[in-house]
């Protein structure tokens, strides 16, 4: 089976550091739910363009920090995750986080919606908050 691509897009001045850390450790998430690397899209964005896609395609006039578009078959994993850094930085000063822990949960929380975990009711996001600290704990970048 051929392997996909993991790549990373900005829609606004945002630039992902250490690109090549964050594509293996997403890979090691995927591999460790024990699906295939398909093709996976993050584009980065603000707030604006990110509630446009919300209204147009989800029918939800809010801000979020995320929405992914799965379009995974079978245990390959492929779809594309829009994440608003102004919601991520928010966050991250509301929760009192740094920048990139916090950006490093709600890229690992898209690819978990991917693997299958959901976050409807609390049952579902407390899993999912479980899996993505476990997940977090796999990122590292080698020296």
């Amino acid at each position: 089976m051929e392997k996909g691509e993991i790549n990373f897009f900005s829609e606004n001045d945002f630039v992902l550091e250490q690109q090549d850390a964050f594509r293996r450790w997403v890979e090691n998430v995927i591999e460790s739910e024990n699906k295939y690397v398909g093709d996976i899209n993050f584009i980065f964005c603000d707030d604006d363009y990110l509630h446009d896609i919300n209204v147009k395609y989800l029918d939800h006039d809010t801000f979020t920090d995320i929405i992914s578009f799965d379009n995974g078959i079978g245990n390959t994993l492929h779809g594309d995750i829009f994440i608003s850094t102004d919601r991520v930085q928010e966050n991250a000063e509301t929760f009192n986080v740094d920048f990139k822990e916090e950006l490093k949960r709600v890229i690992i929380h898209g690819v978990l919606h991917f693997c299958g975990y959901k976050d409807k009711d609390e049952r579902e996001r407390e899993l999912m908050r479980r899996k993505e600290e476990e997940k977090i704990e796999l990122f590292h970048v080698e020296q």
